[in-house]
């Protein structure tokens, strides 16, 4: 067959090429489109059915077969979407499903549950109801400064709250179509035993955190030797510890240290062990390993962690006086509001103004014991005299009243009127274990002494 083709005009190309029409647009687009979808393998059309054959002389990928789980059916790495398994929505998804509002409220000081309700606008009588549910009212009406309460609403209808009662309980609150109900979830604590060990280089404090236990337990260390080592005077670079103690964890995370189990503290190279027993009537209490209480009846230094800037003296050139002038206790420098703790167990017999001591607390003991507080800058609520005291209770705050070049507590110790070191004298001893747990205690107190034995052998070898 022949073909009969002729060329156009120049004048007629030229005219084309000038002035092209729509139609000649639309046919160069459709010809476009038809060459890049034979290019791109038909994108265009629609993808059949995941179940379905491929198309008659449509080319199929081999795939390697899915690895088998025992047991199960083949695992596939890349499962098509129908089956993969469906995941619960996040907590706050539900809620956005509801078309609820989630706030945490921080408590502030003087803040109650009514506060809080009318600061966010929420239906008062959904108080009323929280508050006729059993149990509800106390778990509320004592809310804690800088605690977050959890809470759920719908156009200021209450429908959930959560508050953290304590470290292992938890008040959940929620709305059911009856109306507000709630329940207190158990979190149940776990305990996990750590020994440590550390030697002082700078601080107590430093040596407990190097040796990964937090600053509570640095003061629980010091309150137990505390009878027997002054830890502002006595410690030096080179003695070290061992403490077994308590760490407390919640749903696989550490919430803080608990209590010391037993410890053992070298000073100067004399040597302190005690061991906690919790006995049915009197609580828990610190022993030495033959049953001793190494509580004594008055604390060593009546504050913590301070620098002692002038020492029991009878020859002491006085700094304001500028004579010789007998220093008979212990000045400790403190930054003024530093907290004072009565040495021991006794009756107030004078709180008030004494010449050069400014401000000044005596306190009378048993065994006809005085201690005395002076230079103080306020003191501490309910303290007058004939008021009873108990060891460690904070009577008064570090100051600089009276003859006093700078804040610092002084503190006297005298026997029937006589001047005492504080840092030397003897000690009366608190009473021993009571006869009737003895011997649970000693059983109990050898595992405990074991395990200080085993890891101070770990640690001599180590080094």
């Amino acid at each position: 067959m022949g073909f009969n083709f002729k060329l156009p005009a120049a004048g007629a190309v030229f005219r084309l090429l000038k002035m092209p029409s729509a139609t000649f647009w639309l046919q160069m687009g459709a010809c476009a489109v038809v060459v890049w979808t034979l290019m791109y393998g038909g994108i265009l059309t629609p993808a059949p059915d995941a179940g379905a054959a491929p198309a008659s002389g449509a080319q199929s990928v081999a795939r390697p077969p899915a690895p088998q789980v025992p047991g199960g059916a083949a695992n596939t790495l890349a499962p098509p979407a129908a089956a993969s398994p469906q995941l619960a929505a996040p907590p706050f998804l539900e809620d956005a499903k509801l078309g609820l509002s989630r706030i945490d409220v921080i408590v502030s000081r003087n803040d109650t549950l009514e506060h809080i309700f009318r600061r966010l606008k929420l239906n008062l009588a959904d108080l009323a109801s929280l508050r006729m549910l059993p149990h509800v009212r106390a778990a509320l009406d004592s809310l804690r400064p800088g605690e977050s309460l959890h809470l759920t609403h719908r156009d200021a209808e209450l429908f959930g709250l959560e508050r953290r009662l304590n470290e292992s309980q938890t008040l959940k609150v929620w709305r059911e179509p009856a109306g507000l109900k709630a329940d207190v979830l158990q979190n149940p604590l776990q305990l996990r035993s750590r020994t440590a060990h550390g030697v002082i280089t700078s601080s107590l404090f430093e040596a407990v955190a190097s040796a990964g236990a937090n600053d509570q337990t640095a003061l629980a260390l010091a309150d137990i030797f505390g009878w027997d080592i002054d830890f502002v005077l006595d410690v030096r670079p080179g003695d070290e510890f061992v403490i077994t103690y308590q760490q407390i964890w919640r749903d696989g995370a550490y919430l803080h240290d608990g209590p010391i189990e037993a410890a053992e503290f070298v000073n100067q190279g004399r040597v302190f062990r005690a061991v906690r027993y919790s006995d049915p009537l009197s609580g828990s209490h610190y022993y030495n390993p033959d049953g001793r209480s190494v509580h004594k009846a008055f604390l060593r230094a009546p504050v913590e962690f301070t620098r002692v800037s002038s020492r029991f003296n009878s020859s002491r050139f006085h700094p304001i006086l500028h004579r010789i002038r007998a220093h008979q206790g212990v000045d400790y420098a403190a930054p003024i509001g530093t907290p004072v703790h009565a040495a021991g167990d006794g009756r107030i017999r004078f709180a008030g103004v004494m010449g050069g001591y400014g401000n000044l607390i005596e306190i009378e003991h048993s065994r006809s014991i005085v201690t005395v507080y002076g230079h103080l800058s306020r003191f501490a609520g309910g303290i007058r005299p004939g008021a009873h005291v108990t060891q460690g209770t904070v009577i008064a705050y570090v100051g600089m009243t009276g003859l006093a070049t700078g804040p610092h507590l002084h503190y006297e110790y005298r026997v029937n009127g006589v001047f005492k070191n504080p840092q030397t004298v003897d000690l009366p001893a608190a009473a021993p274990i009571d006869a009737r747990w003895r011997e649970d205690f000693l059983a109990r107190s050898a595992v405990l002494l074991a395990a200080l034995d085993v890891a101070q052998g770990s640690m001599l070898v180590s080094r």
